[in-house]
């Protein structure tokens, strides 16, 4: 049982709510929606959905400031919106900045998250949420003033279940290390080809979003967000929205910024565990979601598989070469085209970032393979997380 509080030190409890279906295994199929219809008031002025912003949060004083700047910079009626800003007991200082906001806008409340992860964090705005929308958004990110308003305005529209916006990636700092992070984490070679990070000109349905938003009865007939998975969880979901018969779609003209990490350590440490909870993923839904997650992984495998046979097989000999020749080419084609674009510094340090960012998701997909595959284990991390 999780406890939540906001600043006016109002309390309620999380998971199963009423209406809420408890865990996430829960697979009611969707039924086909209307398009949402917005209300007419006697006057004859139109009311908006009301939408629920759920913000996972901890430790972002330098970012939790400008990204709501960024919120309520958006064209979307403020009396038709709440911000539950869930922080997993920060100690930098976001505390304080959330609460000096709180106290300024009514619509931003703070809710206590004392478990620290994402999952839990979303699974507590929801219950606590109000919105016929449930819209999830990023403490380390800001919004373009459309955000709001084009999102759900696609939603009413299409009917679709989800809906989310393209991301671009900006550096954490101005080295040129972060600036070589942003860069390959925009590139194909780097990230692969999940569109929310190439863009679209046209409403596009897809597999994968960042920071969706929702429908609240997808809540309601699928459960909440797997506590399990305290990453990919967002994915997971996805996959069971599209299972159950629902629409994903990515729309155009709304590009969010997300703010990378600005050092390798980092980097690597985020890849690592994005790879290691896939398997998990994939053991949950009874599916691996995209064939992509796999190729890190194959890489990594062939690499220290031929390498420990290479004293004694000439074959393994050649396939090592042959592995590593091509993976250096689309390196070094990679790394050109981002010093073309960004100049050859960045270039040149992008040349690094590759090979951590696929090297890190593929020991991290092989060591969550043993652990939730192999050993079945439940979800507890092998490592502590990070941000």
């Amino acid at each position: 049982m999780w406890r939540a509080s906001n600043i006016g030190g109002r309390e309620g409890t999380v998971p199963g709510g009423k209406g809420f279906a408890d865990g996430a295994g829960m697979m009611r199929p969707l039924a086909g929606h209307a398009p949402m219809s917005s209300v007419t008031r006697a006057s004859g002025s139109v009311v908006r959905p009301f939408v629920s912003i759920v913000v996972p949060c901890r430790n972002e004083a330098a970012y939790i400031g400008p990204m709501l700047d960024s919120m309520l910079a958006n064209e979307y009626p403020r009396d038709r919106l709440e911000v539950l800003i869930v922080d997993g007991m920060s100690d930098d200082g976001t505390r304080a900045v959330i609460t000096d906001y709180a106290s300024r806008y009514p619509m931003i409340q703070l809710l206590d998250n004392p478990e620290r992860t994402t999952p839990h964090a979303l699974n507590l705005g929801i219950a606590r949420a109000r919105g016929r929308i449930i819209m999830r958004m990023d403490a380390h990110a800001a919004y373009p003033t459309n955000y709001i308003a084009d999102l759900v305005d696609c939603m009413e529209r299409t009917g679709a279940d989800s809906v989310g916006a393209s991301w671009r990636t900006q550096p954490g700092d101005t080295t040129i290390m972060a600036g070589a992070i942003a860069a390959a984490l925009a590139h194909p070679f780097g990230i692969g080809n999940a569109r929310y990070r190439l863009g679209t000109d046209r409403v596009r349905d897809v597999d994968t979003l960042q920071c969706g938003c929702y429908r609240r009865d997808v809540f309601e007939r699928l459960g909440l967000f797997d506590q399990d998975l305290l990453r990919s969880q967002d994915s997971e979901l996805t996959f069971r929205v599209l299972r159950a018969g629902g629409r994903v779609l990515l729309v155009p003209g709304v590009v969010a910024t997300y703010y990378t990490r600005a050092a390798l350590g980092k980097l690597w440490r985020m890849f690592f565990q994005y790879g290691y909870f896939k398997p998990l993923v994939a053991r949950k839904v009874g599916a691996v979601m995209t064939a992509r997650q796999l190729v890190p992984a194959l890489f990594v495998s062939t690499v220290a598989l031929a390498a420990l046979f290479a004293p004694w097989f000439k074959a393994a000999r050649v396939l090592l070469l042959l592995a590593l020749g091509a993976y250096m080419a689309a390196d070094f084609i990679g790394a050109a085209f981002l010093a073309r674009r960004r100049g050859l510094p960045v270039g040149l340090a992008s040349s690094v970032v590759f090979p951590v960012i696929h090297v890190a998701y593929g020991v991290g997909y092989l060591f969550g393979t043993w652990a939730f595959l192999i050993r079945r284990r439940r979800g507890a991390p092998l490592v502590a997380l990070t941000r």
